[in-house]
């Protein structure tokens, strides 16, 4: 199971796979939108939301393929934690203002 996880994290297709992920993780607010109206979203949130699930996930897949095997479940933890606190900030802003 590792192997095959390794050998695609140490391709760049998988890239193309993040980002085909990220498409299907917008379709969910897009679908939303069409049934409630609580779900209400511009272009510039998609595209916010979009750079964000992608950077992230570009940001593990980069350190990842320059640590340990044994690192990679701590930096994932990291690109998280570091991606939660951003999307808090944009959705309610915690410490900033940043989603006023």
């Amino acid at each position: 199971m590792f192997a095959s996880a390794n050998k695609l994290l140490m391709h760049n297709r998988v890239f193309a796979w993040l980002a085909v992920v990220t498409g299907a993780l917008l379709l969910i607010p897009l679908i939303a939108m069409q049934f409630t109206a609580e779900v209400n979203w511009d272009a510039t949130d998609f595209i916010v939301m979009g750079a964000l699930i992608f950077g992230a996930g570009s940001l593990f897949v980069l350190i990842a393929r320059q640590v340990r095997e044994k690192h990679r479940l701590l930096v994932a933890l990291l690109v998280a934690a570091a991606f939660l606190y951003v999307w808090a900030e944009l959705a309610v802003g915690i410490f900033t203002d940043w989603g006023s």
